[in-house]
């Protein structure tokens, strides 16, 4: 019974969203690769047709190169208009103070690209893939998009970052159980200085974790110390695989190898900030 009140509701939210596309037609959507955007630009694209709409993935050293290539072929594959074009690099000042409020800065940037393109596509509204679960999370590059009229379907659809993965599921699309992903800026706790070198560090630790077979890993960089985290139910491979672990990590600059015993959560950088307000 209680499934099948949670298919009647996911249903009723699907056709919540494809009346919000259909409203906001032509639209450009800034795609990243990740489950959440490449619904939007799946189900956007099933609404109005490939015709009305646009994607573009916004790219810069924050943004991991394997999932580049990866957005790129998923996109290709699903038949998505896609765009890739280079983000505003940010100032020397912000990269050497790095604030809280980090991910506003870059989301003001990336909208200046997302507006002349949707410009010169004829896309009426930008949205992005910011769903129900990010509310009430420290989310300040949500607040600086939709202060620039960037609209967020999912979240005015009511739909979550579970419902989601389930409709993707429903509708056979591979990447439903896509991990979740995030900047490399986020690695970097706030106040340190944000550098290409440690940016090239987290990206190759977390390459290596994918590849030894971690699905959801964040090499968090605090200077000579380096924390994994990793869900709880993989701890134990990398502890099978320690010492290649250990000796690729101080290899590529880490003094200290660290496991996080709590493994890993979306944000944890952020703890901080609770701890100072």
């Amino acid at each position: 019974m209680e499934y099948s009140v949670h298919i009647m509701d996911i249903n009723i939210k699907i056709q919540d969203l494809k009346s919000i596309i259909k409203e906001h037609a032509p639209l450009l959507i800034a795609y990243s690769g990740g489950v959440d955007s490449t619904l939007l630009a799946v189900l956007t694209r099933e609404t109005i047709g490939a015709e009305h709409m646009h994607c573009v993935l916004v790219d810069g050293p924050e943004v991991p190169r394997r999932a580049v290539t990866a957005a790129i072929n998923q996109s290709e594959y699903l038949k998505i208009p896609l765009t890739v074009r280079e983000g505003v690099p940010f100032s020397r000042d912000l990269q050497k103070t790095n604030p809280h409020d980090r991910c506003r800065h870059c989301k003001l940037g990336t909208y200046t690209i997302l507006k002349q393109i949707a410009d010169d596509t004829g896309c009426t509204y930008i949205a992005d893939g910011a769903n129900a679960s990010d509310l009430g999370e420290h989310r300040p590059g949500i607040e600086a998009f939709s202060s620039c009229g960037v609209i967020h379907p999912f979240i005015m659809a009511g739909i979550t970052k579970q419902d989601i993965r389930d409709i993707a599921k429903s509708m056979d699309l591979p990447f439903w159980d896509k991990p979740s992903s995030a900047c490399l800026y986020s690695r970097i706790p706030y106040g340190e200085e944000i550098t290409d070198e440690k940016l090239r560090m987290i990206e190759k630790g977390e390459e290596l974790l994918s590849d030894i077979g971690i699905r959801q890993a964040r090499v968090r960089h605090h200077g000579l110390i380096v924390r994994i985290e990793v869900l709880p139910e993989e701890m134990e491979k990398i502890l099978i695989q320690k010492d290649t672990v250990h000796t690729f990590f101080q290899n590529l600059g880490f003094l200290y190898v660290t496991l996080d015993l709590k493994g890993y959560r979306s944000g944890s950088m952020d703890e901080v900030l609770k701890l100072s307000s």
